[in-house]
């Protein structure tokens, strides 16, 4: 009986331990919810305050040109009924009423101004869908991690261990180290040209290495590969079999880089048309602060510092995509995007890391379709230049 008596008391602490442990995280995450709420309802009113700035300036504009057009019509039309209304006897009278009549034709003489090129507020909405896509993809993956953490605790593991483990081909670049040389990584060098045929129309080109976002839109001639929805562009050419390696410098913005589906429609809507956001893409993503790799939808967020030169490795005896910062001839791997060793054994992956569950379950599909080099230039002044590869070091492979 004593002993029932303890575990009696025992199990009353534990009950009670429990209720009070979810009474304050119950508190916690109403006060979290409550923030990001603020932050988000914050965020909404400097978006809408912006439109109504951007809105007010230009209509401000366009309504004083228009009041200045319609007196000038006015003074016009008074004049020239004061015209007819004179005598023809008397001269004087109707030289000047003629003056009168000249002088309001030269006053403000000319069209008025066109509707302007771009409205700057317009690009308020795709601010708004970044948020709401990262927003979506952060709940998404939370929440599966606590579903992972709740089943099973036991079986937690870092993200991609087992995917960056590995290696089926000598000739593999898996098989390296955190760190490389970069003259390892040259003899796979691909010359990437940018196709102008597939440049949004807010992307200026210059020649075949550099991109640019602009605020006005250029005068592409029609072509059924340009984007129409995102600021992106391809590279010429598509990548089949064999290892690609290609570098890439960050000028300036929010830019993101990687490969897309030569199949892939051009004309698919901003939210799932980007870089990373479908299952016919994937890129690394430099947002202004962080580092971060981009699937089907799903971000992962990466812990390095800023490297304005990415070097991006494609395998397709691997089915690999990896990621590289180039430093002083040395190469440092982000991050390499690969079907993890559980999956292709045909174990269930583990529920703890959703985007390597994600990246099991299609990425191995992305690599049934030939592949371009994908650029993504986020911001207004988003600016990359492809390269720098000298030439002296590489053999340029033309693989079809």
């Amino acid at each position: 009986m004593d002993e029932l008596g303890a575990g009696i008391a025992q199990s009353r602490r534990t009950v009670a331990l429990i209720k009070s442990a979810a009474v304050a995280e119950r508190e916690r995450v109403s006060r979290l919810f409550a923030e990001a709420a603020a932050v988000l309802q914050g965020f909404q009113a400097e978006v809408l305050s912006f439109i109504d700035e951007g809105e007010a300036t230009m209509l401000g504009r366009s309504q004083g040109d228009l009041q200045r057009q319609e007196g000038q019509r006015s003074r016009l039309s008074q004049a020239r009924r004061n015209l007819g209304q004179v005598p023809e006897a008397d001269s004087v009278s109707f030289l000047q009423e003629l003056l009168e009549l000249r002088l309001a034709l030269e006053e403000g003489c000319g069209p008025g101004p066109g509707p302007p090129r771009e409205l700057s507020f317009t690009k308020s909405s795709q601010a708004v869908q970044v948020v709401r896509d990262g927003l979506a993809s952060a709940c998404t993956s939370q929440w599966e991690q606590l579903q992972g953490l709740g089943s099973d605790e036991d079986e937690l593991q870092k993200p991609g261990t087992e995917a960056d483990a590995e290696s089926q081909d000598p000739e593999s670049t898996n098989s390296l180290e955190s760190e490389a040389p970069r003259d390892y990584f040259l003899k796979f060098a691909y010359i990437v040209d940018l196709d102008s045929d597939t440049a949004d129309k807010f992307l200026q080109l210059f020649g075949t290495k550099g991109v640019k976002r602009v605020l006005c839109p250029i005068n592409y001639p029609e072509s059924p590969t340009r984007f129409t929805h995102c600021e992106q562009v391809l590279g010429e050419g598509a990548l089949d079999r064999g290892t690609y390696y290609w570098e890439v410098e960050i000028i300036e913005g929010w830019v993101s880089v990687g490969v897309m589906a030569e199949d892939f429609s051009p004309q698919e809507p901003y939210d799932r048309g980007r870089l990373g956001r479908n299952a016919h893409s994937c890129c690394l993503q430099w947002n202004g602060r962080s580092f971060s790799v981009w699937f089907h939808g799903l971000e992962l967020l990466l812990p390095h510092p800023f490297s304005p030169t990415i070097g991006i490795c494609l395998e397709y005896a691997d089915r690999t995509l990896a990621f590289y910062a180039v430093r002083d001839g040395k190469m440092s791997l982000l991050r390499r995007l690969k079907t993890s060793r559980a999956r292709r054994s045909g174990t269930p992956a583990s529920p703890v890391d959703p985007f390597q569950s994600r990246l099991d379950s299609h990425f191995a599909g992305l690599f049934t379709h030939r592949l371009k080099p994908a650029f993504f230039l986020e911001s207004v002044d988003a600016h990359l230049q492809i390269g720098p590869l000298k030439k002296s070091c590489i053999s340029v492979l033309k693989r079809r």
